[in-house]
């Protein structure tokens, strides 16, 4: 994209319109035209300190990519983010300056809508100079800080105090494709009023109504849903996100959601015992290894799993599955009949990990794109529902995935599977055990996985610094508050214990919820009014925001077609467990695959000990040297240069004192009223290889299958899926990395939401294919995948807004309307009968 050409752009409208407004403004507002005129100027003002920085960071970001065909990290991620908010303020200048003149301007709205815009300038000019550290600081070809202070700690505290809501409100999901806005949009209105309603009654039916009734405050006034979804954000703790997130488990939305997914013949929730088996070992398959059943944190329990599949194979009905089968409240999982026809066993099975932070949903959140994939591949899928924190912190969730593999590979004829091939998938953090369940079976010396698919994987769980986690300021879906409340759960080192509520009255509920109802139709008829009458400017800017894109001769430098090579450094990391671990190790876990033939001359049985996750970090075998994680090489000066003219050091050059200067003299960013608590530290137990898997030594990823990793160029935890990619490529292990553009952390969960996020899906999907045929991605494949803009094709958005979602959304709406109506039914019956009760 043309840099000098967007500049130039904003430089000019932002100049014209403060001229107008300042000048012959006498037809408008005052207090709006002034508002407009500063909002303007203030902008020009940022982006002339922008320029240099966005041009320099556009010179050498490329020498942090994978490689030359693949150009995406946290740098770029960031001044993509910065150039989409500028292309944003140009629409919007633009639109002005075509409507002020009209008798339907609304001075006062446009004005607010610049003022916004200006506000997340501010904070990503102030996220620039932090990434301007990080280069400083940080070795050449590294995207982490190497530890948890220093700047780690700075980038912490910063988030703590400044200010996000400006990102929550008027410009929620601005960087991300215009299709899926509106959803977004949608997510911060139901989350604010979600948290407005959060243990104020006793029933989810009053949650819901009350939730609804209070929505509209927040659907009308934006800078009230941002400061609301700020307030959320920083304070609430990890069960409110764990209520939230399940929203879509509840029996009324998961049973909408289910009459627009595929459907298939075999949805089956299955309670698998927990007891001890036996599987060959991989070396020699006439010793065998015995598989301990998980028992950490919580005692033996059975393994929840959800069998998935388009077709009804033999053996998916066989008595012995249905004995394992559990309830689910009436839901019809399987078509039986003894004219039914049954497939052949299909030879590939998909063992899918769920995503949620380790602390949320379950297999039915991510049934959608699961049913689809089961009907694309013609292959069951068996999804493990794996225990959640805070009630079951690491190794638990990583035990029971582990169990539930060996239990597929044991019990093969129950799924439809021969047990030829088999493929792990998951995204987020269920990426991270994909990784991690592989790296056990080698510890273990059963069988290995045929390759691995991972979207978007955490595979970094400690609070070390990146550019790309940055973008965890503003981001919607992934705030780094919430983020660390997660990892701190599943780290166990915050027990998260949930705050007493004082209950409410009857009579009380009833006049609250009256006041608030009143008081929202009165704060929101006259934003209201003042939205429709802006309503002409909405579609200009909801278009993508590639029609700024100028032509120019002054374009950013192009990418070197030579990849950037970066050697090992033998770093001194060793990775630490809690103090209250237990000290057995087995000093040949991380090289079975290496020595699998001289163990198994001396093994005729391996026992397993439930607890030899907790125990394995780096094995006296292991030398600290071998965790070679970060990257350095003596750099060709040329290179250097380039890195000195962009890369900045700390202001005032006193790390130590009291108040330590993070920006330059003169900018400061806005503060939040209230400050995030933010743990400064986290646990040792987050180095640990298992919990960590980028921060595993060497000989514990050279045994792993190919993996395939899709990632997404705007998603805060990108970094990690580029670093981990480069990782296993240096220690030569077969791995690819596909990017894609314009769509959120978590894509796959919104899949069924429009064209891209269905395109994503159907690339991972892809990559599970490729594991089972064994073949190599083409090269157009193995290249950053550009999604589609919706715009580029006038009638992209309307061919995919289906039927069947109107359908589906009108169902929706009497739901809710009912609720609500039988909830005032309900309190104005309970109020009656307490006046009643007073009068007698």
């Amino acid at each position: 994209m043309d840099t000098k050409a967007v500049f130039t752009a904003l430089y000019d409208v932002c100049e014209e319109n403060a001229n107008f407004f300042s000048g012959a403004t006498k037809g408008q507002p005052g207090d709006a035209a002034q508002r407009l005129v500063d909002a303007m100027t203030t902008i020009q003002e940022h982006a002339r300190t922008l320029e240099p920085v966005i041009s320099g960071f556009a010179a050498i970001y490329h020498h942090f990519d994978f490689d030359p065909h693949i150009p995406a990290n946290g740098y770029r991620s960031l001044v993509k983010v910065v150039r989409c908010c500028l292309l944003h303020i140009i629409h919007k200048g633009r639109y002005i300056t075509s409507n002020r003149r009209s008798i339907f301007f609304r001075a006062s709205h446009n004005a607010a809508e610049m003022e916004a815009y200006c506000s997340a300038l501010c904070q990503l000019k102030a996220l620039l100079y932090l990434a301007q550290r990080l280069l400083h600081d940080n070795s050449h070809g590294n995207l982490f800080f190497q530890e948890e202070s220093g700047l780690s700690q700075s980038f912490l505290r910063e988030y703590a105090s400044m200010h996000k809501g400006c990102f929550y409100g008027r410009c929620v999901g601005f960087q991300f494709t215009p299709a899926i806005r509106p959803c977004l949009q949608s997510i911060a209105i139901s989350l604010v009023a979600f948290g407005d309603n959060y243990k104020k009654h006793q029933s989810g039916i009053g949650v819901a109504a009350s939730s609804f009734l209070t929505s509209g405050k927040y659907a009308i006034d934006p800078e009230l849903r941002g400061q609301e979804y700020e307030r959320i954000t920083q304070n609430l703790d990890v069960h409110f996100w764990k209520a939230f997130w399940n929203i879509t488990e509840t029996e009324v939305l998961s049973s909408l959601v289910s009459m627009t997914a595929t459907q298939v013949k075999v949805n089956r929730a299955l309670s698998v015992p927990s007891l001890p088996f036996d599987l060959p070992f991989a070396a020699d398959p006439t010793h065998m290894v015995t598989v301990s059943p998980p028992a950490a944190h919580i005692g033996r329990g059975p393994v929840q799993m959800r069998l998935i599949s388009y077709e009804l194979r033999e053996g998916q009905d066989s008595e012995k599955l249905l004995a394992l089968c559990r309830s689910e409240g009436g839901q019809i999982s399987l078509s039986l009949g003894l004219k039914t026809k049954r497939s052949p066993p299909s030879p590939w099975l998909v063992l899918h990990f769920h995503g949620g932070g380790f602390v949320a949903q379950t297999s039915k959140s991510h049934e959608p794109y699961l049913r689809s994939w089961s009907q694309d591949l013609n292959a069951p899928i068996l999804s493990v529902d794996y225990s959640l924190a805070p009630e079951a912190p690491f190794p638990r969730a990583l035990e029971e995935c582990f169990y539930a593999y060996c239990w597929a590979i044991k019990n093969h004829n129950l799924l439809g599977w021969t047990g030829e091939r088999v493929c792990l998938a998951g995204d987020s953090a269920g990426g991270n055990l994909c990784v991690t369940v592989s790296m056990r079976a080698a510890a273990h010396g059963v069988r290995m996985p045929d390759g691995i698919v991972a979207a978007y994987p955490a595979t970094l769980l400690t609070v070390y610094a990146s550019p790309s986690r940055l973008l965890t300021l503003m981001d919607p879906l992934l705030p780094l508050s919430v983020l660390a409340r997660c990892l701190s759960a599943y780290a166990g080192t915050d027990p998260q214990v949930e705050k007493q509520v004082e209950k409410v009255s009857t009579f009380s509920m009833v006049r609250r919820d009256t006041a608030l109802l009143l008081r929202d139709f009165k704060q929101g008829a006259s934003n209201w009014i003042h939205s429709l009458l802006d309503r002409g400017g909405a579609d200009s800017v909801r278009k993508s925001v590639s029609e700024a894109s100028l032509t120019s001769p002054h374009t950013d430098p192009p990418v070197s077609g030579k990849a950037s090579e970066y050697s090992l450094e033998k770093g001194s990391l060793k990775s630490q467990t809690c103090q209250d671990l237990g000290t057995h190790t087995n000093s040949g876990a991380s090289n079975v695959q290496k020595n699998a033939s001289q163990t198994a001359n001396h093994l005729s049985t391996t026992t397993v000990n439930h607890n030899s996750i907790l125990d394995i970090t780096l094995t006296p075998e292991s030398k600290p040297e071998d965790v070679s994680f970060f990257l350095c090489k003596e750099v060709d000066p040329s290179v250097s240069e380039s890195f000195s003219s962009v890369a900045i050091p700390p202001p005032g050059g006193e790390e130590d004192s009291e108040k330590p200067q993070e920006f330059p003299e003169g900018f400061e960013p806005l503060r939040s009223e209230q400050l995030a608590e933010m743990n400064m530290q986290s646990s040792p137990i987050a180095r640990n290889p298992y919990m960590s898997p980028l921060l595993a030594p060497d000989s514990m990823l050279k045994g792993l299958p190919p993996i395939h990793i899709v990632a997404c160029h705007l998603d805060p935890m990108l970094d990690d899926s580029v670093m981990f990619a480069k990782r296993l490529r240096n220690v030569g292990q077969p791995v690819t990395l596909c990017v894609v553009d314009d769509l959120p952390h978590g894509f796959l969960s919104l899949s069924q939401l429009s064209r891209e996020t269905r395109e994503a899906a159907n690339v991972c999907m892809e990559r599970i294919r490729d594991v089972f045929t064994m073949k190599d991605p083409p090269p157009e494949m193995r290249k950053h995948r550009k999604l589609e803009r919706t715009n580029q094709e006038p009638f992209a958005t309307k061919r995919d807004h289906t039927p069947i979602c109107d359908i589906v959304l009108l169902v929706l709406c009497c739901v809710v309307s009912c609720l609500v109506i039988l909830k005032i039914v309900y309190k104005l019956n309970s109020l009656f009968c307490l006046v009643i009760f007073i009068m007698t």
